[in-house]
């Protein structure tokens, strides 16, 4: 048993209880083997718990009780935008006219919800500045894989074959190269200069008659606006190539700048990040990717696209990349999303970004005196520290990050981006009180403190989890990814 946790599901396990009670089988029984093939049929019984409901509903209430997230406590997860979920979204979401409609139906039965579609596509049109809109895509990074794929299918189609390289900074998000690779593209990174930005000599060496894109998000992952996009974009767009935009920091700058306006040929968003979808647990996500004109033909299909005064799903695309995912998408993060847009206008989600680029400065300063600031200027919605000076006192940015669990706070992302020694990237978002910023601000200066007067109370931390300190080299190399019975059965 873990310690300070209640008995595991196996360990409660007792013979002959149950948990449900199935009525009799009214149907003629057939034998398996009839249906199935034999070498798919069990020739043991499964040996699963044997427990009562309500011992049950305790197991999951409790590991319920263990998550994190942002509705239980402050999420700085650099890079990732963990801001709070609206519940009006959730109650949008399940209005049964959306919630028990089903996309095989015919178009004339959900015209409704293809009209929250084809509107949702429309916002964020406006909100990115493209010309045209897909919400297929299942999260982020499907959406960078399907926008490549579409803007290597758009050089196919001039005869441009030999474009295979994909330009991508040096601190770019790391679905950035694998989104390219997967997509069947090479990679080539560019440096950043000492501003923490494009390197524009670089990127002048590296670009050339095989440069398919170049994949930007703007503000960067260190949080600094590219203050030269526009000589970028002469850079990429005179050489042939596009201008791809991660959208994962988006959260800066929406009703302030666009990425179309930047000169981005294609974008993605992360509905379950920017527009408050819940975000976590493997899912669901949605990473809708839109395009300029010339990218358009290109689009997954099929297209959700208005006729006179209705809507219709259009499956005839000639040129499309094909479909990446069920249906239309991930239908109810649609929803969530549609429904914070619609409620926050484009005045509020302007305050958005006021209040998210707020944050992160007034954290910045705060801490600049305890941690050093690689890149000290203004940031935007988002920051790094390093942890170096630290690290020569004895703890590592690991250590601070396994100690902050014992103050109730989820980490910010650690070592990444890796230009930065010792990393730590912090997103406050919009949605945190001055209050919650300073708790957890007054922690980290706390623990910079514990270095020096009590360093091992750091360097085993963390203390109050179910699970204290892990041996990290055992875990990489000999992983226990699956939960043994023999265990248990040995205990008892």
């Amino acid at each position: 048993m873990l310690k300070g946790s209640s008995p595991l599901i196996f360990e409660r396990s007792t013979a002959g209880r149950f948990a449900y009670s199935l009525p009799t089988l009214e149907v003629e029984k057939k034998e398996l083997s009839s249906v199935v093939d034999d070498k798919f049929i069990r020739k043991t019984k499964a040996e699963l718990p044997e427990i009562a409901e309500l011992d049950l509903m305790r197991h999951y209430t409790e590991l319920s009780n263990r998550n994190h997230g942002v509705d239980t406590g402050f999420y700085p997860l650099g890079s990732c935008t963990m801001k709070y979920n609206p519940k009006i979204n959730e109650r949008v979401a399940r209005i049964p006219g959306f919630a028990m409609s089903h996309p095989l139906q015919n178009d004339s039965q959900i015209q409704g919800s293809l009209e929250i579609v084809y509107d949702m596509q429309e916002h964020l049109k406006e909100i990115t500045g493209m010309d045209e809109i897909s919400l297929q895509p299942a999260a982020g990074a499907q959406g960078e894989w399907t926008a490549l794929l579409m803007i290597k299918a758009f050089h196919d189609s001039n005869g441009d074959t030999e474009r295979t390289e994909v330009i991508v900074p040096d601190s770019a998000h790391g679905t950035n190269p694998a989104s390219a690779v997967v997509a069947g593209l090479d990679v080539v990174t560019v440096r950043s200069n000492d501003k923490g930005q494009v390197d524009i000599d670089h990127l002048k060496e590296v670009v050339g008659d095989k440069t398919c894109a170049i994949m930007l998000t703007n503000p960067n992952t260190l949080g600094i606006f590219e203050e030269e996009i526009i000589e970028i974009r002469d850079i990429v767009h005179g050489a042939g190539g596009k201008l791809y935009y991660d959208g994962a920091n988006l959260n800066a700058i929406m009703s302030k700048v666009r990425p179309g306006d930047m000169g981005f040929d294609a974008v993605h968003l992360n509905l379950h990040k920017t527009f408050t979808g819940p975000h976590g647990g493997g899912g669901p996500g949605s990473g809708p990717i839109g395009v300029k004109s010339d990218l358009a033909p290109f689009l997954p299909s099929p297209l959700i696209v208005k006729d006179g005064d209705n809507y219709k799903v259009e499956h005839d695309v000639p040129q499309s990349v094909g479909r990446v995912k069920a249906h239309f998408g991930n239908f109810g993060i649609f929803l969530r999303a549609y429904t914070y847009i619609r409620t926050m206008g484009p005045d509020g989600l302007k305050a958005v970004s006021d209040y998210a680029v707020l944050n992160a400065n007034y954290m910045m300063r705060r801490l600049e005196g305890t941690y050093h600031v690689p890149y000290p200027q203004h940031c935007k919605h988002e920051f790094v520290l390093s942890a170096s000076a630290q690290k020569k006192r004895g703890a590592r940015t690991l250590d601070i990050a396994k100690r902050l669990l014992d103050f109730g706070y989820h980490p910010p992302t650690v070592y990444f981006p890796t230009n930065v020694e010792e990393c730590m990237m912090i997103e406050p978002t919009e949605t945190e009180a001055k209050e919650t910023l300073d708790g957890f601000i007054d922690t980290l200066i706390q623990i910079d403190k514990e270095i020096d007067e009590n360093l091992d109370v750091v360097l085993e931390a963390p203390h109050t989890t179910v699970i204290g300190r892990l041996d990290e080299t055992q875990a990489a190399r000999n992983p226990v990814l699956r939960f043994s019975l023999e265990d248990i059965k040995e205990e008892k």
